[in-house]
Order: structure tokens, then C-alpha cells, then sequence
């Protein structure tokens, strides 16, 4: 088994998350409310409602959250004009998972302390813990932009970006009215509800079940594994070991098999000559970089 390389990364004050604290209401309330109307979506089936969920998963999860807020933001994988960071960063506000600099924040913390003390999702803590109660229970610093601008110094540097943190509720209210005038509270019940429940239970497999099943390619410090189902609604996250072992990696899958969407929308980029400076691990844990210019 190859051994994970290891990479530069800075070093930072880290953010304590305790295990336990009192429930979060407001947090709460928000998913439960999603979660009604996620199951009330599926007694208004059309397929225009399908195609409108299925277009704004990949728009909001797979742009967002897998190449924006996770390759992008968090790792700098490779590099793209700021208008199009920008618009990435909008799209992954429209997960309800928090504006850019509380995800990222979060991201690089649980990166530095994987599975040990300190880490906001650990299995080792309980798998439920991992999935959702890390959200539910304990402070919310979703809009505690000056706190998490401490572990991401660079994105705070935008006014956008911390804009867009205490505000980053704002997109899905901008879509709900367009979903509304398009469609109806059907269309707002799949483009809004079911696939923000959708895209969240995805994302958090990657916190949850990628550390518990599958396999290793590299050996990691942590409990990172390889898990196909994961990787699969999740646009490639689910080559979680591959990714632990070369987090500035912008590609997940590195062999053939292991399929990796949010890889082939980068290379796609970078033919077109959006994409640069484009960082490639590959299986013989060789980290090479791509310049696209």
C-alpha cells in the first residue's frame, strides 16, 4: 500500500468543536422543514420538477460544493477567473451548508486533525455524529464570519465572499421565487427542498461513511476510505482516501474506474483554457501540476 504524501499546508489556531452541546433550534427547525417538504415533493411528481431538481443538484452540489467550496476554495486545486470562483461560491450557498467561509473554515480544520481530537466530523465520535449531529448540537457559526475568517484568511480578504457568509440564505430565497414563477410550490417543493435534502445527506456520506467503509489505497493517518456508492451522487467525493492522501489534488478518481465528474468538468475547463495551474495526483503518489496557460 502506497503511503500518502505528505504536503505543505499552514498551520492555524484550531476552532474547537465539542461533542456535546445543547440542540441547535434554529439549525434544527431548518431541516426538519426541508425534510417535510422534501417528502411532500414526491406526492407532486412531474417531469419538469425532475429535470429541475436534477439540473440544480449538479448546479448547486456538483459546481458548489465539489468543485467550488471543496477543489476550489478550500484545496486551490487549480485556478479559474474570479468571476467564475464567484459564481461557484453563490452555488454552493444554494446547499444550505453555509456561505464560503464557514465551509471552508471547517474543511481545513477537519483536514488537520482527521480523526482526531479537534476534528468537527469524526466517525470515531459516532457515525450519526459524523452524518449530522456535529451540525445539530453546539454553537452555530454558520454566520460567525470574523470567528471563521481566522482559518480562511484568503477568502476573507473578499467582500464578496464575507457578503456572501452572512448572507449566504439569500440565493435559495432568490431561486424559490423563481421556482414559484416558473412552476408553481411544486417546482419549489423539488428545485428547493428535496434537492437541498438530497445534496446534504450526500455531502455528509462523504463526513460519515467515507470514513467508516471501503477501501485504502494509501496509508493515511486517518480513517480515510475509497467508497464507489459515495462517489457516485456526489460527483467523485467518494475517492476519500485518494483525496486524504492528496487534498490539493484536483482529481478524486485516479485510475479509469474510479469515476469522478467534477475531474472531467475541470479538464473540460481547462480546454477550453478557463481551468489552470491544475494540480494531478496520480496512483504512484507522484503530485504533478497542469498549466492550462
Amino acid at each position: 500500500m502506497p503511503t500518502a504524501t505528505v504536503e505543505k499546508s499552514t498551520k492555524i489556531e484550531l476552532l474547537e468543536f465539542p461533542e456535546k452541546q445543547r440542540l441547535n433550534w434554529t439549525t434544527t427547525l431548518v431541516l426538519v422543514l426541508l425534510h417535510i417538504g422534501a417528502i411532500a415533493a414526491l406526492f407532486m411528481f412531474s417531469w419538469a420538477n425532475l429535470a429541475a431538481m436534477l439540473f440544480l443538484l449538479w448546479f448547486a452540489t456538483g459546481l458548489g460544493i465539489s468543485m467550488g467550496y471543496h477543489r476550489l476554495h478550500t484545496h486551490r486545486s487549480y485556478q479559474v477567473p474570479l468571476a467564475l470562483e464567484y459564481l461557484f461560491a453563490v452555488c454552493g450557498a444554494l446547499t444550505f451548508e453555509g456561505g464560503p467561509i464557514f465551509w471552508v473554515a471547517t474543511h481545513r480544520i477537519h483536514h488537520q486533525k482527521s480523526d482526531m481530537p479537534g476534528d468537527p466530523h469524526s466517525p470515531r465520535d459516532g457515525g450519526w455524529w459524523a452524518h449530522v449531529g456535529w451540525i445539530l448540537l453546539g454553537e452555530a457559526k454558520h454566520n460567525n464570519t470574523k470567528l471563521m475568517s481566522k482559518y480562511a484568511p484568503d477568502l476573507a480578504k473578499h467582500r464578496f465572499y464575507v457578503w456572501l457568509n452572512n448572507y449566504h440564505w439569500l440565493p435559495n430565497v432568490l431561486l424559490g421565487v423563481i421556482l414559484y414563477a416558473i412552476g408553481g410550490v411544486s417546482m419549489v417543493l423539488w428545485g428547493l427542498a428535496l434537492r437541498v435534502v438530497v445534496g446534504l445527506h450526500a455531502t455528509w456520506l462523504v463526513n460519515s461513511a467515507t470514513h467508516m467503509w471501503g477501501s485504502r489505497r494509501f496509508e493515511t493517518r486517518d480513517d480515510s476510505r475509497n467508497t464507489w456508492w459515495v462517489a457516485l451522487i456526489t460527483f467523485g467525493e467518494g475517492w476519500h482516501n485518494n483525496h486524504h492522501a492528496h487534498p490539493t489534488s484536483a482529481r478524486h478518481g485516479l485510475t479509469w474506474y474510479e469515476f469522478d465528474p467534477s475531474w472531467l468538468t475541470i479538464q473540460m475547463l481547462r480546454f477550453f483554457g478557463v481551468a489552470k495551474n491544475i494540480k494531478v495526483a496520480k496512483v504512484n503518489s507522484e503530485l504533478a501540476e497542469r498549466d492550462a496557460a
